[in-house]
């Protein structure tokens, strides 16, 4: 009977173990409580560490060595995996490379409102040569302040938003700058009436009025809470969605990783037809939310995203912001024209 019930532990935590390992595989990665479990790959990486660390000492003990060597080589797979899943999406870069004539360089900060000064944000997009800065969680006067001080550090940006009045606070709007070197802009109506736009917080959708610019979303999903899963569901495909043309750039907060996405992209990108540039430059696995978390702990749902017309030439995540007061890290990739 012990043997029996040993066995069917052991077949359970082996399940367990795959599916937080291939959630796609199962189909559960946006299903509570996968979903968030999945979100800190780096956190389950470290728990099967410590489940094999724990089964071989079990394994001494002679009445149960069977069963904890089962359990210690479940958790081994489970390690081997995880490790190789988070090296070839990237553990961290920290330099970008050279910037060129047609190079083009995203930032992404949610600024958890009021929280980061407008100072601190213009200064990094200023030192990092940004030409599109998408700020969730930004008010178009925080905005406008940012794109201010900006000017007068010689890095000039047009300041656009979209916002949604039922969401509390500054979590009801998405601020975007974008370089007058990329051309005129403009956020489309139903983006900016929210006819057309992710759930709760908003998105904004800029395009480009003159000259011949990449479509530009500053994205904001919902947080995947129980009571707003299919909001969240929803804001993720409505996010595929703005990447079925071509030439789109979407940065922003996804409060999703890459494991979230997996039956979402088109074409063989990673959400609709764009692809994760991070994940293509080195910082695929490098955490930009919570900053109480080392950054390899952290759960990467801050993106920049673009279609096949680009190429992700590098990328860094910033942590010397951690202390900035938002709960994010910046984000910045470097982009350059494809082909």
């Amino acid at each position: 009977m012990l043997r029996l019930l040993g066995i069917l532990v052991a077949v359970l935590c082996a399940i367990g173990a795959a599916v937080l390992t291939w959630p796609a595989f199962f189909r559960v990665e946006r299903v509570y409580p996968v979903a968030q479990l999945i979100s800190f790959r780096s956190v389950i990486l470290v728990g099967f560490v410590v489940a094999v660390a724990l089964f071989l000492l079990l394994a001494l003990a002679r009445p149960v060595r069977r069963f904890a060597l089962a359990i210690a080589a479940i958790a081994v797979v489970a390690v081997v995996a995880n490790v190789a899943i988070l090296a070839s999406r990237g553990t961290g870069t920290e330099t970008l490379p050279e910037k060129t004539a047609t190079s083009v360089r995203v930032m992404t900060w949610n600024t958890a409102g009021a929280a980061t000064p407008p100072e601190t944000i213009a200064r990094i997009a200023v030192a990092m040569d940004a030409d599109i800065v998408a700020l969730p969680e930004t008010t178009i006067e925080t905005g406008e302040e940012v794109a201010l001080v900006m000017r007068d550090l010689g890095h000039r940006m047009w300041a656009h938003h979209s916002e949604n009045p039922s969401t509390e606070w500054d979590a009801g709007s998405t601020t975007l700058l974008i370089s007058p070197e990329l051309g005129e802009y403009a956020i489309i109506e139903s983006s900016s009436n929210g006819t057309s736009n992710t759930s709760t917080v908003p998105s904004a959708v800029a395009m480009p009025t003159s000259g011949d610019g990449p479509i530009v979303v500053a994205a904001h999903a919902v947080a995947p809470r129980p009571s707003y899963m299919q909001h969240w569901r929803d804001d993720l495909q409505w996010l595929a969605d703005q990447c079925a043309v071509e030439n789109v750039i979407l940065a922003g907060d996804f409060n999703a990783t890459v494991d979230h996405m997996s039956d979402l992209g088109v074409g063989g990108g990673t959400l609709g037809r764009c692809h994760d540039a991070a994940a293509a430059s080195g910082n695929g696995s490098v955490g930009t939310w919570t900053t109480k978390m080392p950054p390899l702990l952290s759960a990467p749902i801050d993106h920049v995203m673009a279609t096949d017309d680009w190429t992700a030439t590098g990328s860094i995540v910033l942590g010397s912001m951690d202390d900035s007061g938002s709960d994010h890290r910046p984000l910045i990739v470097q982009l350059e024209p494809a082909g």
